[in-house]
């Protein structure tokens, strides 16, 4: 059976940024963090992601984390 390992993880905040004259449709702006512990637990990503968008001028729409691993043939 093979075998999963989490080695990577990133947050991403989507941050309100209006909505565009031109064509009425609504833009957002993101802010990326790399390197993100692996063992962090949703409650605690969250928690890091409303405190830094206090201090954003723009408003937090969505916060995502991004995770990338390893799969390895199981013994």
């Amino acid at each position: 059976m093979a075998e999963q390992q989490m080695v990577n993880s990133r947050l991403r905040l989507i941050l309100d940024d209006g909505v565009d004259e031109v064509s009425g449709k609504q833009l957002f702006k993101t802010k990326g963090f790399n390197n993100v512990k692996t063992a962090a637990t949703a409650d605690q990503l969250y928690a890091i992601a409303t405190s830094v968008a206090s201090l954003q001028q723009r408003p937090l729409t969505e916060v995502e984390r991004n995770d990338s691993s390893e799969i390895t043939a199981g013994a």
